[in-house]
Protein backbone atom coordinates (compact mmCIF):
# COMPACT_ATOMS: atom_id res chain seq x y z
CA UNK A 1 0.00 0.00 0.00
CA UNK A 2 1.07 3.54 -0.73
CA UNK A 3 0.03 6.99 0.38
CA UNK A 4 -0.06 9.66 -2.30
CA UNK A 5 -0.07 13.19 -0.97
CA UNK A 6 -1.62 15.98 -3.02
CA UNK A 7 -1.41 19.77 -3.09
CA UNK A 8 -4.38 22.05 -3.71
CA UNK A 9 -4.12 25.50 -5.28
CA UNK A 10 -7.03 27.93 -5.35
CA UNK A 11 -7.16 30.89 -7.73
CA UNK A 12 -8.78 33.82 -5.95
CA UNK A 13 -8.73 35.72 -9.24
CA UNK A 14 -11.27 33.28 -10.65
CA UNK A 15 -13.82 34.26 -8.01
CA UNK A 16 -14.31 37.78 -9.35
CA UNK A 17 -12.50 38.02 -12.69
CA UNK A 18 -11.41 35.66 -15.46
CA UNK A 19 -8.69 34.16 -13.27
CA UNK A 20 -6.46 33.84 -16.31
CA UNK A 21 -2.76 34.58 -16.16
CA UNK A 22 -2.90 36.10 -19.63
CA UNK A 23 -5.38 38.70 -18.33
CA UNK A 24 -3.31 39.40 -15.22
CA UNK A 25 -6.31 38.30 -13.14
CA UNK A 26 -4.76 35.30 -11.43
CA UNK A 27 -3.99 35.08 -7.72
CA UNK A 28 -3.10 31.52 -6.74
CA UNK A 29 -2.90 30.48 -3.11
CA UNK A 30 -1.60 27.22 -1.70
CA UNK A 31 -4.24 25.34 0.25
CA UNK A 32 -4.04 21.99 1.98
CA UNK A 33 -4.09 18.69 0.22
CA UNK A 34 -5.23 15.13 0.66
CA UNK A 35 -3.61 11.88 1.69
CA UNK A 36 -4.82 9.07 -0.59
CA UNK A 37 -4.20 5.57 0.71
CA UNK A 38 -3.90 3.49 -2.45
CA UNK A 39 -4.60 -0.24 -2.32
CA UNK A 40 -4.04 -2.91 -4.97
CA UNK A 41 -0.92 -1.50 -6.64
CA UNK A 42 2.65 -2.75 -6.25
CA UNK A 43 4.71 0.25 -7.35
CA UNK A 44 4.77 3.84 -6.05
CA UNK A 45 4.80 5.31 -9.55
CA UNK A 46 1.64 3.36 -10.40
CA UNK A 47 -0.06 4.74 -7.28
CA UNK A 48 0.91 8.31 -8.18
CA UNK A 49 -0.26 7.88 -11.77
CA UNK A 50 -3.58 6.42 -10.60
CA UNK A 51 -4.22 9.39 -8.30
CA UNK A 52 -3.31 11.81 -11.09
CA UNK A 53 -5.69 10.07 -13.46
CA UNK A 54 -8.65 9.50 -11.15
CA UNK A 55 -8.58 12.40 -8.68
CA UNK A 56 -6.59 15.35 -9.99
CA UNK A 57 -8.28 18.58 -11.04
CA UNK A 58 -7.00 21.29 -13.33
CA UNK A 59 -9.32 24.26 -13.81
CA UNK A 60 -8.81 28.02 -13.91
CA UNK A 61 -10.00 28.25 -10.32
CA UNK A 62 -8.76 25.07 -8.66
CA UNK A 63 -5.96 22.58 -9.07
CA UNK A 64 -5.16 19.41 -7.16
CA UNK A 65 -2.21 17.27 -8.10
CA UNK A 66 0.04 14.59 -6.53
CA UNK A 67 3.28 15.78 -4.96
CA UNK A 68 4.67 12.81 -3.06
CA UNK A 69 4.24 9.08 -2.66
CA UNK A 70 5.38 7.10 0.39
CA UNK A 71 4.77 3.61 1.66
CA UNK A 72 1.98 3.15 4.19
CA UNK A 73 4.67 2.23 6.72
CA UNK A 74 6.53 5.54 6.12
CA UNK A 75 3.29 7.53 6.38
CA UNK A 76 2.36 5.83 9.67
CA UNK A 77 5.86 6.59 11.00
CA UNK A 78 5.36 10.27 10.09
CA UNK A 79 2.03 10.28 11.90
CA UNK A 80 3.55 8.68 15.00
CA UNK A 81 5.65 11.79 15.59
CA UNK A 82 2.60 14.09 15.63
CA UNK A 83 0.31 15.23 18.40
CA UNK A 84 -2.28 12.53 19.12
CA UNK A 85 -5.31 14.68 18.27
CA UNK A 86 -3.79 15.81 14.97
CA UNK A 87 -2.78 12.22 14.13
CA UNK A 88 -6.36 11.05 14.73
CA UNK A 89 -7.65 13.88 12.56
CA UNK A 90 -5.33 12.96 9.67
CA UNK A 91 -6.31 9.30 9.94
CA UNK A 92 -10.00 10.23 9.84
CA UNK A 93 -9.46 12.43 6.77
CA UNK A 94 -7.40 9.95 4.75
CA UNK A 95 -9.03 8.88 1.49
CA UNK A 96 -8.83 5.15 0.78
CA UNK A 97 -8.92 4.27 -2.92
CA UNK A 98 -8.14 1.47 -5.35
CA UNK A 99 -7.92 1.17 -9.13
CA UNK A 100 -10.30 -1.79 -8.75
CA UNK A 101 -13.07 0.61 -7.64
CA UNK A 102 -12.16 3.56 -9.88
CA UNK A 103 -12.95 6.95 -8.37
CA UNK A 104 -14.83 5.53 -5.39
CA UNK A 105 -13.50 6.89 -2.09
CA UNK A 106 -13.77 5.51 1.45
CA UNK A 107 -12.95 8.15 4.05
CA UNK A 108 -10.87 7.40 7.12
CA UNK A 109 -9.05 4.36 8.36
Amino acid sequence: MFVVKTQILENYGAHYESGRCADGMNYWKMKGGNDFIVNDLDRPQDAMAFIMSAFSENTVGYKEFPTQVVSLYEWEAELASLDEDYRKFLLSQALVVSPKTGSQITKGL
